[in-house]
């Protein structure tokens, strides 16, 4: 779910204008905007599953290509099995910092509003509640699935304690900050790639013809049946 915050935010007051500029008369709710909106994104698969050329990307309903910003992980609790690059509406709920490579990576707890438990879940002392257990086997898979690749174990800011919704949103907030500040060009962004179609007055900015060139570049093919020497599994002891 590596794209959905900043889908939000880039192609939020866009793609709002076009859809009630398009609705039936009488009163709308924020949230059926919002979830029609989302339910206009399509991906577009390219290069070969489980490999490192394998690429998601989004495009809206006309066929034009969009640039979410990687910036947050968000993982889902959901009961749904959602596709890769499936774009939903989520309700926050806390916020986990792993420390990658000496930097906070966080993490972000949520669970897909069309859940059928999501009314009871609106804070991350209701994932203890109502999981149990859930949070512990989370904490334990970040702090191990680098170990098979010979790395060390993660480590974790707050001794690996999660922080709840209002923390989580802070988070988002500040980060949405400094993605409006690279995107502006307005902090140095080192290697970081801030082409983008959605922020015209960016200096970043590209083209839809730019961005198609850049995505057809890509090669097309995609075969889903998996080859058994790409899938590797492995088994830690307790």
């Amino acid at each position: 779910m590596r794209t959905l915050l900043q889908l939000l935010r880039t192609g939020w007051g866009w793609r709002a204008g076009v859809i009630v500029a398009g609705r039936p008369p009488g009163p709308v709710s924020a949230g059926a905007v919002l979830g029609r909106a989302m339910a206009l994104y399509r991906t577009d698969e390219r290069g070969q599953p489980h490999s490192p050329d394998y690429r998601v990307f989004l495009k809206n309903e006309a066929g034009h290509y969009l640039s979410p910003f990687h910036d947050i992980p968000l993982k889902v609790d959901s009961t749904a099995v959602l596709s890769c690059g499936e774009v939903i509406r989520v309700k926050i709920l806390g916020t986990l910092a792993l420390i990658d490579q000496g930097e906070t990576d966080w993490k972000l707890i949520a669970i897909n509003v069309k859940d059928p438990e999501a009314s009871k879940f609106n804070d991350i002392d209701d994932v203890k509640k109502y999981k149990p257990g859930y949070l512990e086997a989370t904490v334990n898979w970040f702090r191990l699935y680098k170990v098979p690749e010979g790395k060390p174990e993660n480590q974790f800011a707050f001794n690996g304690e999660f922080k709840n919704k209002a923390f989580a949103l802070e988070v988002i907030k500040s980060a949405h900050e400094c993605w409006k500040a690279l995107l502006m060009k307005k902090r140095d962004g080192g290697a970081i790639n801030c082409t983008n179609v959605q922020v015209r007055n960016s200096p970043f900015h590209c083209t839809q013809e730019e961005a198609r060139s850049l995505v057809e570049s890509v090669s097309f093919s995609v075969n889903k049946e998996c080859n058994k020497e790409e899938q590797v599994w492995y088994f830690l002891g307790k």
